[in-house]
């Protein structure tokens, strides 16, 4: 077992020594000021990143799945991108998933131990059929999390593809990853509470990666979320919004084509670039692998 002493995430902060008698305002202006740390860390790391998003884009593409790894506030920050991504995406729910140390009961209830044990990093992912088209990303801002590392090493010996997210340099997981994104973010003011910067920092890196890989993957027009599953009022008002700032249209008409459309957004704009009937629209997006932009340019051709 590697000491705990030797991490950075471990080490004391040296402005905040005497948090339990700093006053509120010193509190939240310290934590403020350690927090502008997190994209200057991020920013030493963008080419990781990228080759991060190249492999998923790469698996996603050839029928692969994501996985996110992890153990406490890194598993739980693998589960938030998870979740989100079918609402705003309308991809399957099996497609980015997030595997926790101590299973879904580990969501609300710390499970003591689980993480500490290797081989239920391999259990997990293989109750997922882990397969070589897949991708899985290991998260651990202590970089050691015997989880997380069982994980990884199980899904080297499959090949699927493996990327690892810590916040220490030389981390242990990264030896067993193809990509190691070490994003050093250094001493919480809180010690060792890596729910802070570290965690922040690995949240914004997942937002990256998910959001620019959808992108590539035709889930978006200019910036705006055009698979977005409008499964509530709430949402179907986003869907009419998008449609018309997408086309130019009313929002009328935008209710009225939307509605033939069974509010997929897509399809309706689509229908409305390039006038045409909803089998032609659906005709142009399965041609264009579901890119809006290109459907619109091979009906101009």
């Amino acid at each position: 077992m590697e000491r705990m002493t030797k991490l950075t995430t471990e080490d004391y902060h040296p402005d905040s020594e005497n948090l339990d008698l700093m006053s509120i305002a010193e509190i939240v202006q310290l934590m403020n000021e350690d927090d502008l740390k997190i994209p200057q860390a991020i920013a030493k790391v963008l080419p990781e990143i990228e080759q991060a998003i190249e492999a998923v884009i790469h698996a996603l593409k050839n029928g692969g799945r994501l996985f996110y790894v992890g153990a406490g506030t890194s598993g739980r920050i693998g589960l938030l991108d998870a979740v989100e991504c079918p609402p705003t995406f309308s991809t399957p729910p099996k497609l980015v998933q997030a595997l926790l140390a101590g299973g879904s009961d580990a969501v609300m209830v710390a499970i003591e131990g689980a993480e500490d044990n290797c081989t239920l990093g391999k259990v997990e992912l293989k109750k997922q059929q882990l397969s070589a088209q897949d991708v899985v990303i290991g998260i651990a801002a202590s970089g050691r999390t015997p989880f997380v590392k069982g994980a990884l090493v199980y899904a080297q010996q499959i090949g699927a593809q493996t990327i690892s997210l810590a916040s220490n340099p030389q981390s242990v997981i990264s030896a067993y990853a193809d990509i190691a994104i070490e994003v050093i973010t250094g001493p919480e003011i809180l010690t060792g509470s890596t729910r802070l910067k570290a965690a922040t920092a690995h949240k914004q890196i997942l937002n990256m990666i998910t959001t620019t890989s959808m992108v590539k993957l035709g889930k978006v027009y200019k910036n705006l979320m055009v698979d977005v599953h409008a499964s509530n009022f709430k949402l179907r008002e986003r869907a009419k919004k998008i449609v018309c700032e997408a086309t130019g249209v009313s929002y009328e008409k935008a209710e009225n084509i939307l509605e033939q459309t069974n509010f997929q957004v897509k399809l309706a704009i689509v229908m409305l670039l390039t006038k045409t009937t909803l089998n032609e629209a659906e005709r142009l997006l399965a041609q264009s692998e579901g890119h809006v932009r290109t459907a619109v340019e091979l009906k101009k051709d």
